[in-house]
């Protein structure tokens, strides 16, 4: 089964808070840590690969910390998880790294599949995730008491 690590879940998160708080300035890994739950190492290592992979930038110093390095509109879920996760592939096919390559009668299948979940994961945004876990808080926020 192929699956998303915890790397690239929890980098998707991160991605989330910093959009919640752009406007914050520059957030310390360790209040990442204590609103994803994850301890501020592993944290860190993260924001060290989104870091990589243009993602976010670092802040030095007193008031330092961590922030997008684009609008949340520019960076895709697929980037996202492409800088926590490596290439994502279904197969090694895409890549042609079988010897069954010119006779394989699904490869063409798994390639197609592999564009689409790419399409996917590139057609949502870290806004659209902010705008999301916006909504999830306004309707926790809801009182239904009579």
């Amino acid at each position: 089964m192929m699956e998303i690590s915890t790397k690239g879940r929890y980098a998707s998160r991160i991605m989330v808070y910093l959009a919640l708080h752009v406007d914050d300035g520059p957030v310390r890994k360790k209040e990442i840590a204590l609103a994803e739950g994850i301890s501020a190492d592993y944290a860190e290592q993260l924001l060290v690969k989104l870091k990589a992979g243009g993602l976010v930038r670092s802040h030095r110093g007193v008031h330092g910390g961590f922030t997008l390095n684009k609008s949340p509109r520019e960076i895709t879920l697929y980037s996202v998880l492409e800088s926590t996760e490596g290439p994502l592939a279904l197969t090694p096919c895409g890549a042609n790294e079988c010897d069954r390559v010119a006779e394989c009668v699904t490869r063409d299948v798994w390639i197609e599949a592999e564009s689409r979940m790419h399409s996917f994961f590139d057609g949502i945004t870290v806004a659209d995730l902010a705008d999301r876990a916006i909504a999830l808080q306004q309707v926790d926020a809801l009182s239904y008491a009579i």
